[in-house]
C-alpha cells in the first residue's frame, strides 16, 4: 500500500455500527512506503500507523 502527503485514509469499521475514520497522511516511509502518520479529521489526533486490509487510500491529486 502506497501513499503520498495529502492523500486521505479510511479505516472501515471493524464492527456492525461502528463509523468510519478518516484521517489526511502527513508524512510517508520510503517511497511512499507505510508507516504513514496521519491527522485523524475527527479530533485532530496525530498517529503513526501501519494500515491493514480494512483502511482504503484516497488519492490526491495536486492542482496545476
Amino acid at each position: 500500500m502506497k501513499a503520498k502527503v495529502g492523500d486521505h485514509l479510511v479505516v472501515k469499521g471493524h464492527q456492525v455500527g461502528e463509523r468510519e475514520r478518516h484521517g489526511e497522511v502527513l508524512e510517508v516511509g520510503d517511497k511512499g512506503d507505510p508507516p504513514f502518520r496521519i491527522r485523524w479529521v475527527d479530533d485532530g489526533h496525530e498517529s503513526t500507523i501501519y494500515p491493514g486490509p480494512d483502511v482504503i487510500i484516497e488519492h490526491h491529486q495536486a492542482k496545476h
